[in-house]
């Protein structure tokens, strides 16, 4: 019996030790991208204008720049929930979701009905929810939706033997119509999201829906998510049917996905070259702004050559006050080296845009901060082209409108018990 507890007790110990390694292997890894370095003829790494920068963009983030796409920005619930229920009724033989923030209401309610009503019309439609973000959803839900045909499977359930698996959520957004209309944003199956994003409870945000080439790459990151989980690398025409060109719109456009990895990832790669790669405006967009010190020695860089750097986050709204906090600790530093800071605050702002001289847009689900660049799978929608820059820059600069500056020397006089607090969540960057 003896041999039995000690035996029982070692195992557990060992159990104890490798859960620490996991835990530590989780917000440990190797060095983060810390500046940009051009060699050669060129004065410095490629503006978002040469076409280096596309190049440079494909080569170390693997996302394929492609011309033949057409981009619509669609702005909160009010002008994304009606189009997307339109093209959801569309399908004819597929249909595709991927959603990591769900929860019981009417917009759930609706998608439900819709995914129903596909399903029973003889459309594949599957569903794929990170396990963590959508655990609000009700059991029923998913159950209704399983006896209608639906595809529903959970993506990394938290059990005890995934736990190097826990931190690392699937953050993606990504809504496919017959593998020919796509859907991404920071958007979620919530009632926050109804509304304009002007008022209280309904939540600012920025999506887009397109078509073209693209479009394939999205259902790629989906069914990569999908093999994850039900061990079924979806292929063929039904999922990626031949695309033309949309020569409407024509944008180069091509969608990144970023995953977490040992070194700096392709998130992390994407925006430090997209920092570097700013001539005459950076306007970052985003709902958790807690860069880590290397990203905020690139955006003081980037205003000190002399571009205009702006940054639009939430305020006092936010629905994660650590997280508010711990960017507010960063705030004094960055506002000295020449960034303008504005906080939203009629609502939460959950955008998660850039937009870059105009001209170079990211628009997806990464937050700036360590959680999505490191630990999270996020997808962002990336565009080349002067007609969707100007549309972000609009939008962009329509937003200051509802925010409040944050002016270097009255930040300075904030009180202490405000100093303590953002002391305190800034210590939690890694893993935020």
């Amino acid at each position: 019996m003896g041999i039995l507890k000690s035996g029982l007790l070692a195992a557990l110990v060992l159990l104890a030790l490798v859960m620490m390694l996991i835990g530590i292997l989780s917000v440990t890894r190797g060095a983060t991208v810390q500046t940009v370095i051009a060699e050669g003829d060129g004065e410095g790494p490629p503006e978002v204008s040469d076409p280096l920068f596309p190049r440079s963009i494909e080569l170390f983030t693997g996302t394929h720049i492609e011309a033949g796409n057409k981009i619509e920005i669609l702005l909160n619930g009010e002008g994304t929930y009606p189009r997307l229920w339109q093209d959801i009724t569309s399908a004819k033989r597929t249909l595709t979701v991927q959603l990591y923030y769900s929860q019981p209401g009417a917009v759930a309610d609706t998608m439900a009905k819709y995914l129903t009503e596909r399903a029973q019309a003889g459309v594949r439609v599957l569903l794929l929810l990170d396990a963590f973000g959508s655990q609000p959803l009700d059991g029923n839900w998913v159950e209704n939706l399983r006896k209608a045909k639906v595809e529903v499977v959970w993506l990394r359930p938290v059990k005890w033997y995934t736990l190097h698996k826990t931190a690392h959520r699937s953050h993606v957004r990504a809504i496919i119509v017959d593998g020919r209309i796509g859907y991404t944003g920071g958007f979620g199956l919530a009632d926050y999201w109804l509304g304009d994003g002007r008022h209280a409870d309904q939540w600012r945000e920025t999506n887009v829906r397109f078509l073209g080439p693209t479009v394939a790459a999205l259902q790629a990151a989906f069914a990569a998510g999908w093999a994850e989980v039900t061990g079924e690398l979806l292929t063929g025409d039904m999922f990626f049917p031949p695309i033309a060109f949309e020569e409407e719109g024509n944008v180069n456009a091509g969608m990144m996905h970023s995953i977490p990895t040992i070194g700096s990832t392709p998130g992390e790669r994407f925006l430090a070259l997209t920092i570097a790669g700013a001539r005459s405006t950076l306007y970052i967009a985003n709902s958790y702004f807690v860069p880590n010190d290397d990203f905020c020695k690139l955006l003081t860089a980037a205003a000190r050559r002399g571009v205009d750097v702006r940054v639009l986050t939430v305020g006092d709204a936010t629905d994660v006050k650590t997280t508010l906090y711990a960017g507010r600790a960063l705030y004094e530093k960055l506002l000295e080296g020449g960034v303008r800071i504005y906080e939203y605050r009629p609502t939460m702002m959950h955008a998660k845009t850039i937009v870059v001289d105009g001209l170079w847009v990211a628009v997806g689900s990464m937050n700036f901060d360590n959680r999505s660049i490191a630990f999270n799978t996020e997808s962002q929608i990336l565009a080349l082209d002067v007609n969707v820059g100007q549309r972000m820059d609009e939008i962009f600069l329509a937003d200051l409108g509802y925010t409040e500056e944050i002016k270097l020397e009255t930040f300075r006089k904030r009180p202490w018990r405000k100093k303590i607090v953002e002391r305190a969540a800034t210590n939690l960057r890694r893993v935020l």
